[in-house]
């Protein structure tokens, strides 16, 4: 009679209970099964507040500061300047101002040429390499040697290119092609933004065929052969089933390149050094310069968080357009 009773009462799991015996516990096995990833996980996540977070903050308070050369000993010691440094940098009537302003316009122009030719030779590249033929394996390989390359060998190396006298751009150009009554300034000049521009595309761009070619191989082919059977030519399938289908990948692709090439900071250094052509003046070489040249760093922290504060905005606005552009789509 009792063991019929713990039987049917003793626990929903089936398991019985001697009596005079205390019952056993469970492991809390589903528990340690759920937090283990996240454990695992812990180390990275304070290795990367330490790396990135926490030099935000100090900047952001820095920026707040009169930090000059006479307090880099003991920066907290630096005096309180509130919105001062801001102020500084915003005023476009000021020379510190008007080149900031300067180098913000160039690197619009700059990110915006860079992005679309990135983007245009990616597409291309992973469109055309969708075909079957022989060698198509060495020419992907081929093609993703500038994204492999560490940047800093990659930029010296056009750096030396570049060279007036002994580079090899104007030795084709002007040696073998007679192109010019003199070999051209390639790292000075307005010619510089010309470097820093193709510098920059032959690096990025095979990062976006990367990515253009991954989103290709989603795209069912029985599309490309129905739209083939209806009439449609090449330019008709890319236009209503190649890039409608690879929207949701360039929503990214943009995304990612916008950021990238708009901090970048290695290019223009290693190409050009410590202090950039004027027509090649990006905004991240400005604020080095205006850091570590003239030894403000609270003006210069001011301009970083400014720099911040723009590509936040930027960044929001783009994935509310492109969500609402999106759900309107799919309606």
């Amino acid at each position: 009679m009792t063991t019929t009773a713990i039987e049917k009462t003793g626990g929903r799991s089936g398991q019985r209970h001697t009596p005079g015996t205390a019952p056993r516990k469970r492991r809390p096995g589903r528990l340690r099964a759920l937090g283990l990833p996240y454990l695992l996980l812990l180390p990275a996540l304070l290795l990367e507040l330490l790396v990135h977070l926490v030099p935000m903050v100090i900047g952001i308070v820095m920026s707040f500061r009169e930090l000059t050369q006479f307090f880099i000993r003991d920066w907290t010691s630096a005096p309180w300047a509130g919105l001062d440094n801001y102020a500084v940098s915003v005023d476009f009537d000021a020379p510190v101002g008007e080149a900031l302003l300067a180098s913000f316009l160039t690197t619009c122009l700059f990110t915006l040429c860079s992005v679309g030719l990135c983007w245009l030779l990616g597409t291309a590249a992973a469109i055309f390499m969708q075909e079957t033929f022989r060698g198509r394996g060495f020419l992907r390989a081929l093609f993703l040697v500038p994204y492999a390359l560490p940047v800093y060998a990659a930029v010296i190396t056009w750096a030396f290119m570049f060279q007036r006298d002994n580079g090899l751009v104007n030795h084709v150009l002007h040696d073998q092609l007679g192109i010019g009554d003199s070999p051209a300034f390639w790292l000075i000049g307005d010619n510089a933004f010309v470097t820093l521009l193709v510098v920059s595309v032959w690096k990025g761009w095979p990062f976006a065929f990367l990515i253009m070619m991954a989103g290709l191989q989603n795209i069912p082919k029985e599309i490309y052969e129905a739209a083939a059977l209806d009439g449609a030519g090449v330019w008709q399938q890319i236009r209503r089933i190649t890039l409608p289908s690879l929207r949701p990948v360039n929503q990214v692709l943009i995304l990612v390149l916008f950021l990238w090439t708009f901090n970048d900071f290695n290019t223009p250094f290693v190409l050009f050094g410590k202090a950039a052509p004027e027509s090649a003046d990006l905004i991240s070489l400005h604020i080095y310069q205006s850091s570590f040249q003239t030894w403000n760093f609270g003006t210069g922290s001011a301009m970083s968080v400014l720099l911040l504060l723009f590509l936040l905005v930027v960044t929001g606005g783009y994935l509310l357009l492109t969500t609402r552009g999106r759900k309107a789509s799919d309606v």
